[in-house]
């Protein structure tokens, strides 16, 4: 599932935003210093949509609004199975390397901090994810929401190799 294919419209979705980061930023002018901020922003329904935002304001509760507008833009549907992944995924964005595995029911929701944001937004409860490379909230977030997308549902597998889903589970 590449991740034109799965876009979807934000319009009648019961959406959670979760800010992942607060940048401030500095510009320094002949008239003294201008602040501004941006935030990193990811939202998700829980059962399989998630997406990703960012938004550039001089005050942090508008970038915050600008990051969820942003976001609600970008949304992706994701493969839930069982509340994990069908299978692993290893994806790169900029210097982030991330890799995603299934988890047993209980394991809950390993993964370092903004991985884990994008993760649980998406309704994921059992999954193992590990941030390799940069630690940058923004590549890891653009990583994770990438490597989710590529992600492929086992129906889909068996349609394409012309094979019984239960030969797949079974064989």
């Amino acid at each position: 599932m590449n991740q034109s294919n799965n876009r979807v419209k934000s319009g009648d979705l019961e959406l959670t935003d979760k800010v992942v980061a607060i940048n401030r930023v500095v510009k320094t002018t002949k008239g003294g210093r201008a602040f501004s901020f941006s935030a990193l922003v990811v939202v998700g329904n829980g059962n399989g949509i998630v997406g990703q935002g960012l938004g550039k304001a001089k005050e942090v509760k508008e970038a915050i609004a600008k990051g969820i507008d942003d976001a609600k833009k970008n949304l992706i549907r994701v493969p839930v199975m069982n509340g994990t992944v069908p299978h692993d995924q290893f994806t790169k964005s900029g210097a982030a390397k991330v890799l995603i595995k299934p988890a047993a029911h209980g394991t809950g929701v390993l993964a370092g901090g903004s991985m884990r944001a994008v993760l649980e937004a998406a309704g994921y409860t059992d999954i193992l994810a590990k941030s390799l490379g940069s630690a940058n909230p923004h590549n890891v977030v653009k990583a994770t929401v990438k490597a989710l997308g590529e992600m492929r549902e086992p129906i889909q597998v068996a349609k394409e190799r012309n094979v019984g889903l239960k030969k797949v589970f079974n064989g």
